[in-house]
């Protein structure tokens, strides 16, 4: 069940992402091996200032963060990532943590010099750490989409830059553009001119909100134009970090592509492409109540204690405020847009890793099948508890080329059916073929298969796909016919509901999260169902159909007659049927 109020926890462990948040078997933050954080810690503790006038201290939080933002590979001594995405609340401090790198990517000694400091090394430096030098012809550049949002950061350095720092590198305060050492060293402010930026060569930049980039206001062909610049950089060490609250999904804005890119490739479905993304978001399972909202507030802000938790507790209960904007903006989460089926935090609140399945157990299978521009999935559930495990999927690869055809590898895709029904004892298996043809015979894509596994398995499944008529099978089940789209209909509300209610697990799949976070509501004649954002849409919905084709069959199993002469065989007893 969903969490009461009352059993709100006194402490909240939030949702990271990044190395920032890595801990070791000790429960200490692990740190990066060889990294040129510690000089930019050195640096701006010695030419940085508060606007107290102190010496300017980053929070262990920032620091940690600035370690591995500047972490080099010890092999090679480049730079381990090539851009990065910092993902914080609002009010959170992003903009002056940003000013630092800019400064030190500025006038300060911001690429590896080829040497390690000794011990008691005059710049600070901790043994066996990289030494840095200043850039010859530093070129920073404050991006956003506004004069605002450019102005947010280039105010801040009159404040932060010492006197110190000023006079030896003889820096001239301008309000869009900041000089040093006699021009060979700028700072500017730019905005959304794709044209004007193009064939640029700055050496690090700054790109601000970009939750805002979207395409009426050129935001996507700006940074397409940034990342441009930054790789034909002449010393290849050119770099791009952008912060970003929570976008709002649906907008297709640059921070809701990018978060798109890391997630593909931490699930395997890109190449790893060196994106630093590093976020503190509350649990899934946070609510806005009033039990929930303090300590969770206490986890998503962080080290950044200056962030007044009563007046923003005010705000999430204004009940003039939507409570979409209050997870988004306080939160840090990315709460689903209107015709969402669901958010990603509701689906990660039913995240369940010590459940695998085990040699034996039994499941029902649902495939959804695709030929080339939709994905392919086979899902299973578990017969005892429900339990929702993804056993594959296929799509077409990242970065594929346009002029090559790419097919779904069904010799692949038929191993991984033999190997499941050599593992568990699948009791029903459903099979949508979709509607590709194949390019030889011109039938069906998937129906010789499909045949083939009805000869195979069908004498083993306790529930046929169909059973009467001409179209009878124990295994195709063409969701386009209509008498097919009610159930599934009906399964799509209820696997809503059981999601909101905690009444489903899942195994934590990252392809399968992301299909389920790309899924729209439709509506149909039985109520509605789930579908592409559109058609053309490259954002896949097929294992999430799979999944909600899972928890059908699961449930039309333990209705069926065959089910009930035979007891409830399996590892546990169901006690709720759903």
């Amino acid at each position: 069940m969903q969490p009461s109020a009352a059993e709100a926890p006194a402490e909240v462990t939030p949702f990271t992402i990044g190395p920032t948040w890595r801990r070791g078997p000790d429960g200490r933050f692990v740190l990066p091996e060889f990294t040129l954080g510690w000089h930019l810690l050195s640096w701006t503790a010695t030419y940085l200032q508060h606007y107290a006038g102190k010496p300017w201290r980053y929070t262990p939080e920032q620091a940690r963060l600035a370690l591995w933002w500047y972490a080099l590979d010890p092999a090679t001594g480049s730079f381990r990532w090539r851009d990065g995405v910092i993902q914080r609340m609002k009010g959170h401090g992003k903009d002056p943590l940003v000013a630092t790198f800019s400064a030190f990517e500025f006038v300060g000694p911001c690429r590896p010099s080829g040497r390690v400091a000794d011990e008691g090394d005059p710049s600070g430096v901790p043994a066996g750490q990289p030494i840095g030098m200043q850039h010859p012809a530093a070129w920073v550049q404050i991006a956003a989409v506004s004069q605002d949002q450019t102005r947010n950061t280039m105010t801040l350095f009159p404040g932060l830059l010492t006197k110190r720092l000023i006079e030896e590198h003889r820096i001239d305060l301008g309000k869009e553009i900041i000089y040093a050492d006699k021009g060979r060293a700028r700072i500017e402010a730019v905005t959304s001119s794709p044209r004007a930026l193009e064939g640029g060569r700055p050496t690090f930049t700054s790109m601000g909100e970009t939750h805002h980039w979207v395409e009426s206001n050129d935001g996507h062909e700006m940074a397409a134009v940034i990342e441009r610049n930054a790789t034909k950089s002449a010393d290849g060490s050119s770099r791009t970090l952008a912060n970003t609250n929570a976008y709002e999904p649906g907008e297709d804005s640059v921070a809701e592509r990018t978060r798109e890119a890391y997630e593909s490739a931490e699930s395997g479905r890109a190449a790893d492409a060196g994106l630093f993304y590093d976020s503190l978001e509350a649990p899934p399972e946070a609510l806005l109540t009033e039990e929930w909202i303090e300590p969770t507030l206490r986890a998503v802000r962080g080290d950044s204690t200056w962030l007044d938790i009563p007046r923003l507790k005010a705000s999430i209960l204004d009940v003039r405020n939507p409570p979409s904007r209050s997870r988004r903006f306080w939160f840090n989460q990315i709460v689903a847009s209107e015709d969402a089926y669901l958010a990603r935090y509701e689906w990660d609140a039913c995240e369940v890793t010590d459940r695998p399945l085990e040699p034996g157990d039994q499941v029902v299978l649902f495939f959804d099948g695709s030929k080339s521009d939709d994905a392919t999935g086979l899902v299973a559930c578990r017969m005892s508890d429900g339990h929702v495990v993804t056993i594959g999927v296929w799509q077409r690869p990242a970065g594929w080329p346009s002029d090559r055809p790419w097919r779904v590898p069904r010799e692949e895709v038929d191993a991984v059916v033999e190997q499941t029904f050599a593992t568990y004892k699948p009791v029903a298996f459903f099979a949508d073929p979709g509607a590709g043809h194949d390019d030889a015979d011109g039938e069906r894509y998937w129906d010789g298969y499909i045949d083939s596994w009805a000869l195979r398995y069908g004498r083993r499944l306790k529930l046929k796909a169909v059973t009467a008529g001409a179209r009878q099978h124990a295994v195709l089940w063409d969701m386009r016919d209509r008498r097919h789209q009610q159930p599934f209909a009906e399964a799509t509300d209820r696997m809503y509901r059981d999601v909101l209610e905690r009444q489903l697990t899942h195994d934590g799949h990252k392809v399968l999260r992301q299909h389920v976070a790309n899924a729209r509501r439709r509506t149909s004649p039985w109520g509605y169902t789930i579908g592409k954002e559109h058609r053309e849409s490259s954002r896949k919905v097929d294992l999430a159909v799979c999944a909600v084709g899972a928890r059908m069959l699961r449930r039309m199993v333990l209705n069926s007659p065959a089910w009930a002469k035979k007891g409830r065989p399996g590892r546990g007893r169901v006690v709720v049927m759903r």
